[in-house]
């Protein structure tokens, strides 16, 4: 039987049927390269969908960023709603490296502040590797890091049974022992509790918690708990819990570790007395020690991973277990998966320019004694080692890159739309203020005289924007900065348009929320820099203003400028505004490509009697899976409770106060937190951005 169920409402139609079968029969014959040179909008998510279920084995999904592996993770999940789609990202809202600057003697310590919701469904995703077969995880370019032996990791897990024999005090040594933490607080995933004759944990790959109750010695009871209302779930028979961190090591391995660690520190310091450093010798020293301490101790301490090669018992300079290595392999060692490299042409580079950065800040921070010469071995895999453990690739982009066209052996084109969507409408308008010129974009690009007054790209913007919402439409902007797009937003709202901005700074969740408050229409421009390029759904959008397109460089070279183009290929009155001085070799190129693919969807639709319809999708919220049920339950709370709050606020916060006391008296933590978080949102009490003062923008 196949593992994977497809579920879809409608055919492969247009250039996919074709797509599907020149793909699969590509696998079938053994290509270990592929590529799907698709147009946007041309339905390449559905394509793959369809090849997974064909080729049937487990699927990992590469993106470049982590709102599009969001993106691409609902999706997957609407396509394979019985099977296990899930997405594995890095878990920093916000990470900064431990670093050493030598020209300032400057020590930058470690700093990172972890989202709980996305290290559980890290958890979940390596879980579900290992023990299911139809499984699809759509991750981000944290796949190629280290991750922790997903042997150990599978090994060192605790099985509780009803009717076994265990006491609590027993059963709690052995949850520590995987990292599971006390508290007598609410239950965060990967936390554990004594209440009375029962324990209670939350695993860490699931939104719920578990009750054993005993019976002396015996477990007499497993409950599983809704962890806001208590409400019982199930009364499962027996429950595996698998450890609460990736990094992972029994006693005895653990104790070999310490060992190897001891010796690379004598060695090293060693190295330091021949070399007259005796600063850095003490400062190695130091640092190491205290580690070791605390890994004796506790079993972990912050930084392990500069360890992970000691406890993996790995040899200098061999690669770490990444994500790729809990896919299954064959008996030859061989991957037996399938890869889908998706927007590849950023995809790969990415994947190729990790491992330099990290061994440029490892080597500072070993000369100078801050760190082992094993911590190199903590480190992304180089390109090499990547492709030696992924098996058959397929690229997905709608601008293949130099790598995909040498190395793949089929190159499949899919560029008609089963819509009918023909690519956006292209002008071209000035940046400068002054005489506006017009370009005759069906042939060669040339002046052909002037045409009207031109106030410069922001007011002609703004001014074609305004019409485009008028009529319901939704607008895209997109900036050369990270910066100015967040003062042509603020200038925006000044003007009284909704506009909000969206670049890397932006937490990982807080992007998915705004891409989907911009396609329900609670603000009407949204501003970006490189994340509104590649791979976005957002049919809504009927005008792209590209500012400053004649800046020849990465972000408006061929492939960025097709691929923003695209972003409004998803409409059926989609059209584009490059805002350029001068037309630049990219500029010509992307406007040749966009009327070569006009000119192939115009005599399909005219040939099959097609007329063009923009596509319809339902607004879902990518970020629900990653949204906490705490903060949900607090959300429901806030659509009850406001109005009880607006008649009379000092009546309502002074019930509440005594509800939450009276809570706390009865230890009934859960629900005196939902309180105080429900009056932090009603009162306003949350942390502030300061404002950030607003520069002159170009062409306003």
């Amino acid at each position: 039987m196949a593992n994977f169920k497809l579920h879809t409402p409608y055919p492969p139609a247009g250039d996919q049927p074709q797509a599907i079968q020149k793909l699969e029969e590509g696998l079938s014959k053994g290509l270990r390269h592929q590529t799907l040179f698709g147009v946007t909008g041309s339905g390449k998510t559905f394509t793959m969908a369809n090849v997974i279920a064909e080729h049937d084995k487990p699927t990992l999904v590469l993106a470049h960023n982590k709102t599009l592996a969001a993106q691409l993770a609902q999706e997957y999940r609407e396509f394979f709603p019985e099977n296990a789609v899930h997405y594995f990202v890095s878990y920093y809202d916000y990470y900064q490296p431990e670093a050493y600057i030598a020209h300032s003697d400057t020590y930058i310590e470690k700093e990172a502040m972890i989202n709980a919701e996305i290290d559980r469904l890290r958890h979940a995703a390596t879980q579900a590797l290992l023990t299911r077969k139809d499984v699809i995880i759509v991750a981000s370019v944290s796949a190629i890091y280290g991750l922790g032996s997903p042997e150990q990791y599978e090994k060192v897990h605790v099985k509780i049974e009803k009717g076994s024999v265990e006491d609590r005090a027993s059963l709690i040594r052995k949850l520590v022992g995987i990292y599971f933490e006390r508290t007598t607080a609410d239950l965060n995933p990967g936390q554990l509790r004594a209440i009375g004759n029962s324990l209670e944990f939350m695993p860490v790959n699931e939104r719920v918690m578990y009750r054993i109750a005993f019976d002396g010695e015996t477990v007499a009871s497993i409950d599983q708990l809704d962890p806001v209302s208590r409400a019982k779930l199930s009364e499962p028979s027996s429950v595996f819990v698998f450890p609460a961190k990736h990094f992972v090591t029994n006693e005895e391995e653990r104790a070999r570790a310490i060992e190897d660690i001891k010796r690379e520190l004598d060695e090293q310091l060693a190295k330091f007395k021949r070399e007259a450093k005796p600063l850095e010798a003490e400062r190695l020293k130091r640092r190491t020690l205290h580690d070791l301490a605390l890994i004796r101790e506790l079993g972990y301490t912050s930084g392990i991973e500069n360890y992970s090669r000691h406890f993996d018992g790995r040899a200098p300079g061999e690669p770490p277990h990444t994500l790729l290595a809990y896919f299954p392999h064959k008996k030859d060692g061989s991957a037996d998966f399938l890869t889908v490299i998706d927007e590849s042409h950023v995809t790969v580079s990415q994947i190729g320019g990790m491992y330099a950065g990290d061994k440029s800040r490892k080597d500072n921070l070993i000369e100078y004694g801050f760190r082992l010469p094993s911590a190199r071995d903590n480190r992304p895999l180089r390109f090499e080692e990547f492709e030696e453990r992924i098996g058959q690739v397929i690229y997905t982009t709608a601008t293949p890159g130099t790598y995909e066209r040498e190395h793949s052996e089929q190159i499949v084109e899919q560029i008609i739309r089963p819509t009918g969507l023909i690519d956006p409408e292209l002008t071209v308008r000035p940046v400068s203020e002054g005489v506006e010129p017009m370009y005759d974009l069906r042939g060669p690009t040339t002046d052909v005289g002037p045409r009207r007054s031109y106030k410069g790209q922001i007011a002609d913007f703004i001014a074609e924007a305004e019409a485009v919402i008028k009529n319901g439409g939704r607008v895209l902007a997109t900036t050369l900065t990270k910066r100015m797009a967040e003062d042509l937003s603020t200038f925006l709202r000044e003007k009284g348009i909704k506009a909000e901005y969206l670049h890397s700074d932006v937490k990982t969740i807080d992007r998915i929320d705004i891409l989907t408050k911009f396609r329900k229409g609670e603000f009407d421009i949204l501003v970006g820099v490189n994340l509104l390029r590649e791979g976005l759904d957002l049919p809504e959008v009927e005008l792209v203003g590209i500012l400053d397109a004649d800046k020849e460089g990465f972000l408006r070279s061929e492939t960025s400028l097709i691929q923003t183009i695209g972003r409004a290929a998803r409409n059926v009155l989609g059209r584009v505004i490059l805002y350029a001085d001068v037309i630049t070799g990219s500029l010509e190129k992307a406007i040749s490509e966009t009327n070569r693919r006009r000119a192939l969807q115009i005599a399909y639709n005219t040939e099959h009697g097609i007329t063009p319809k923009t596509i319809q999708k339902e607004i879902k919220d990518i970020a629900e899976t990653m949204r906490s049920e705490h903060q949900k339950t607090i959300d429901e709370l806030l659509v009850l409770d406001t109005l009880a709050y607006e008649e009379d606020p000092k009546a309502f916060i002074k019930r509440k106060r005594e509800e939450m006391a009276e809570a706390v008296e009865q230890l009934d933590f859960e629900t005196a937190a939902l309180i105080r978080d429900e009056l932090y949102k009603l009162e306003g009490t949350g942390p502030k951005k300061k404002p950030r003062k607003r520069r002159a923008l170009s062409g306003s």
